[in-house]
């Protein structure tokens, strides 16, 4: 068995015994031991009660976190004539229509949102096996298909952040940087799992949020109270 290293040892033996904390204090923790040479990413994870796979149990949504992600992000946007240039005048570092899908076919993928004008829905719809998997494909109920690039791009350039849950039931994204100041941080989380409440669908029987836990990108996890999680 592999020797585990010290910062390894450090961050289990300050997780060790604790569990179902206030977001205050969870906060306090995973920040503390994210110490890593790069500034870490604070992730939170929630296991909710939904099967995905039944459409009324699916849960998605978009929150603009009030303190930004720290993290910067690439926008692609399909479109054309004034609206490419109105996307381009807003930030968005990508920006094309057939050859953007050419590009994209041919594997290359450097951007983390992509939005489009729906006229361009019929050739951003060729890429649905390619973008689908990667939580990348625009969609009108996340405003990722719309006629205001402009604002779209401005709301994914500051801090907006999508969520989806996955087969398992799972909702994941990055809240902020190990950087942020504490408050910050428990203000994002707070926001985030408000829309996750907010989000619930219809068909979900039962609990609905099961767990929530947080983690930096080379940290433990530590599970928070659900209950202290959804109060504001």
């Amino acid at each position: 068995m592999a020797k585990l290293g010290k910062r390894t040892t450090a961050a289990r033996e300050a997780f060790a015994g604790k569990e179902n904390l206030t977001v205050e204090d969870a906060v306090a923790l995973v920040k503390g031991n994210a110490n890593a040479k790069f500034d870490e990413t604070i992730e939170i994870s929630m296991n909710l009660g939904v099967d995905p796979r039944h459409a009324d149990q699916m849960v998605r949504g978009v929150i603009g976190l009030p303190n930004g992600t720290g993290k910067d992000v690439r926008v692609a946007v399909f479109a054309r004539g004034p609206k490419a240039e109105e996307a381009q005048a807003a930030g968005a570092d990508i920006v094309g229509a057939e050859d953007l899908m050419e590009t994209v076919q041919g594997g290359t993928i450097d951007f983390d949102r992509c939005i489009a004008t729906p006229d361009m829905m019929p050739i951003v719809g060729r890429l649905g096996k390619v973008l689908g998997p990667r939580n990348l494909m625009p969609n009108p109920k996340v405003g990722t298909v719309t006629m205001d690039v402009a604002d779209a791009v401005k709301a994914a350039k500051g801090g907006e952040v999508q969520f989806k849950a996955e087969k398992a039931g799972v909702v994941h994204a990055g809240v902020g940087k190990a950087s942020f100041d504490e408050a910050k941080l428990v203000e994002n989380i707070r926001a985030f799992v408000g829309a996750v409440a907010k989000a619930k669908p219809a068909g979900a029987k039962g609990t609905y949020m099961k767990k929530v836990s947080l983690s930096s990108t080379m940290g433990p996890g530590v599970s928070v109270d659900v209950e202290n999680a959804v109060t504001e």
